[in-house]
């Protein structure tokens, strides 16, 4: 048992996850085929004595998912649990916590916040999970990936199929105050810490990531990164803005 704790919990030396493999693709597929049912089911959710329940039992996946992190560091001391790497400072992380607590109580602005972090930033987690290079599906940390990660998404539209929420300029507002709060954070413990990296802004990760096409300059990198996180951000809300043009 002990040795099987000891894998479970760990990593490999060598590379164990690839990117659009069949344990990169079934995580996203799983999670788009989930929302689906949610919207195609919405009146019968809502109308359901087990409703509050399903929000429940989502926030309870959330807040699990993202206190695993930590628990699996403190359980290996050989992963290196140190301050460089591994304070939280992280969209993904807080769009978990932020969510939970979103869906349990219905919160709009915490909804504001995350819709855009997720279709923005934490959009990248999914299409390049770094974090896995080392950790494939015998791994904790490759379900506790996806898991933080995909039931953000279903936490997200759920509230919107099931109980009408949706995001509006403000909420855009919103989202990008709290983004460039935390930038700030990590921006500032990045030059404190030697060698942390959070949000990705001191350097490209040794692991294949689509940041890789950022320039190592910081003041480039800043800039690009933030006029694509611009984009996403209008793009996120662009089919509510046809979809409220299309109502007048």
């Amino acid at each position: 048992m002990k040795d099987f704790l000891i894998y479970f919990l760990g990593q490999g030396e060598t590379q164990e996850f690839s990117l659009f493999s069949p344990a990169h693709i079934l995580p996203i597929a799983a999670m788009i085929a989930l929302i689906l049912l949610i919207r195609k089911f919405a009146d019968r959710i809502r109308t359901s004595r087990f409703e509050s329940g399903f929000r429940y039992a989502i926030a309870f996946a959330l807040i699990c998912s993202e206190m695993s992190y930590y628990w699996r560091l403190v359980a290996m001391p050989e992963l290196g649990p140190n301050p460089v790497e591994h304070l939280p400072i992280a969209v993904c992380g807080w769009a978990a916590i932020f969510g939970s607590y979103m869906i349990v109580g219905k919160n709009q602005k915490l909804f504001d916040i995350i819709y855009f972090w997720l279709l923005s930033g934490s959009l990248f987690a999914l299409l390049t999970p770094t974090p896995l290079t080392y950790c494939g599906p015998t791994r904790l940390r490759y379900w506790q990936f996806w898991i933080e990660h995909t039931f953000g998404y279903i936490a997200v539209f759920y509230m919107i199929f099931v109980h009408g929420m949706r995001p509006y300029v403000r909420s855009m507002v919103r989202s990008y105050i709290a983004l460039l709060v935390l930038v700030v954070i990590a921006y500032c413990t990045n030059q404190m810490l030697p060698g942390a990296n959070y949000l990705f802004m001191a350097r490209p990760e040794s692991a294949p990531s689509i940041l890789d096409i950022l320039p190592p300059n910081f003041l480039i990198r800043f800039f690009v990164m933030l006029v694509a996180i611009t984009s996403m951000y209008i793009l996120a809300y662009l089919p509510w803005y046809r979809k409220d043009k299309k109502a007048k």
